[in-house]
């Protein structure tokens, strides 16, 4: 049934749906199945996100014809369509009446995604417009409270030097509690890996005691403030409060040093809430997890990464994994740093739409994938600032000489690209950033030719 009339209007203008701020858009790329026209199968996809179905039914009255979901742009060459949402069909909370991202989903890559007519449909950017956006929570504490504890500036606090566990599974509490005490000795922020809870063989209640004697041993040594990431990720709702108040109390003084880890994409924006709103002191760090299932560059259903990232600020992460922008060993490219700009920001460019932020608190770039200190800078100088925490776990692990010349490789990584120096040349004078080149040769070789010879190296 070709429903284009009804849920299709292509002589409406995006500024002027953008200026009236009664809609959500959402741009995405579609594909029809085959022997399907394009305006065609873009109406039934309108339909099926909003008020229609595949006939038509006795119980349409007019004022479900007002908040119908309509086409209003097309590039069939492209292969790009833009539908705009009217607000009033997002679903709301009847306790405090604020907006949900499990609504925005349900409509926006609801039962479209499966339509026998649509052969493919991904989101590549949504608009959210200044009402919308304030019944969101957005982050209640950003980098800024970070460089706080650490004793930074807080405008242009630099880079925080942060890893991962490694191995991320296998290890007993008392090697896991060492592991992070010997980075703390060089480093800022150790975060749990997706998969670290509560294991058997290193159960939550004998680790987290550990580490929080680690923390303050590397404090106390060092004389800096360290940080902690504690993964309180689980199916019920319960489960995840009991873990975060064991973790807080365990910390006790340091509790505020103590970041909540969730696994965002497999568990949902029902996770992230539940810290957010019983955690609002902590600092909520978003790991995706699993989110290439569908933000993969090879997929063409779902939604990208960027999109996970935007929507992760509305829902109030305080950082999310962004990736290494094809620095590291994950998918990306450099142009990925529209993702870093779009939740650091109060005012950036999207794909397909600008979007102000009216002074949202920002979401921190958590860089992680296979970095260390040889790609730091090139990293650095393509996203224009440091203002990120990475979290190297074989960057810091893997150095030659120890995790916490690891981790000051990675700070002196930083302190070269902001000099804007010579890797080479600076390494010269900074041991454990010269001594990260013999830790990684293959990189070194990759990245800065000829290196052996000018740091005296031999193979």
């Amino acid at each position: 049934m070709d429903q284009s009339a009804r849920y299709s209007d292509l002589s409406l203008r995006e500024e002027d749906l953008i200026a009236n701020g009664q809609h959500i858009l959402v741009a995405y790329h579609m594909k029809p199945a085959e022997g399907n026209g394009y305006l065609e199968t873009a109406a039934h996809f309108a339909a099926e996100s909003s008020t229609g179905t595949n006939v038509e039914v006795s119980t349409t009255d007019d004022f479900t014809k007002g908040v119908d979901a309509l086409v209003y742009e097309i590039d069939e060459a492209k292969g790009l369509m833009k539908i705009a949402y009217p607000s009033e069909l997002f679903d709301r909370n009847i306790t405090d009446g604020r907006a949900m991202i499990v609504s925005f989903l349900t409509l926006v890559i609801g039962n479209n995604q499966g339509m026998s007519d649509v052969k493919c449909g991904q989101i590549q950017d949504f608009y959210m417009p200044p009402r919308m956006l304030q019944l969101f929570d957005g982050p209640s504490k950003d980098i800024t409270d970070i460089w706080r504890i650490l004793g930074r500036p807080l405008v242009d606090g630099g880079y925080i030097a942060g890893t991962i566990i490694k191995p991320k599974l296998g290890l007993r509490p008392e090697p896991f509690a060492e592991a992070a005490y010997q980075f703390w000795l060089g480093g800022d922020f150790i975060k749990n890996d997706e998969p670290q809870g509560n294991q058997i063989f290193c159960p939550m209640k004998k680790v987290i005691p550990l580490v929080a004697d680690a923390m303050k041993r590397a404090q106390d040594e060092t004389g800096e403030a360290k940080l902690f990431s504690a993964n309180i990720t689980a199916d019920d709702h319960y489960e995840m409060l009991a873990r975060a108040d064991y973790i807080l109390e365990t910390f006790g003084p340091d509790a505020d040093k103590v970041a909540l880890l969730v696994d965002g994409y497999v568990g949902g924006p029902g996770m992230i809430t539940t810290a957010r709103r019983n955690y609002p002191n902590q600092y909520l760090h978003y790991h995706r997890a699993g989110h290439g299932a569908v933000t993969s560059p090879s997929s063409v259903r779902g939604y990208t990464a960027f999109v996970l990232a935007k929507m992760a600020r509305l829902q109030g992460a305080s950082g999310i994994h962004v990736g290494t922008m094809g620095y590291g060993k994950m998918e990306g490219a450099a142009d990925d740093r529209n993702i870093a700009y779009m939740i650091e920001r109060d005012s950036a460019d999207g794909p397909y739409y600008h979007q102000e932020w009216y002074g949202m608190k920002p979401t921190t770039p958590i860089i992680s994938g296979g970095m260390n200190a040889l790609r730091l800078p090139g990293f650095f100088e393509n996203l224009g600032h440091g203002n990120v925490i990475n979290t190297s776990g074989g960057g810091a692990y893997g150095h030659i000489d120890s995790p916490a010349a690891g981790a000051t490789s990675l700070r002196q990584a930083f302190e070269c690209w902001k000099a804007g120096e010579n890797p080479i040349e600076f390494a010269k004078d900074h041991y454990e950033f010269a001594r990260a080149f013999e830790s990684f040769p293959g990189d070194a070789d990759t990245l800065y030719p000829g290196w052996r010879e000018r740091l005296s190296v031999h193979k």
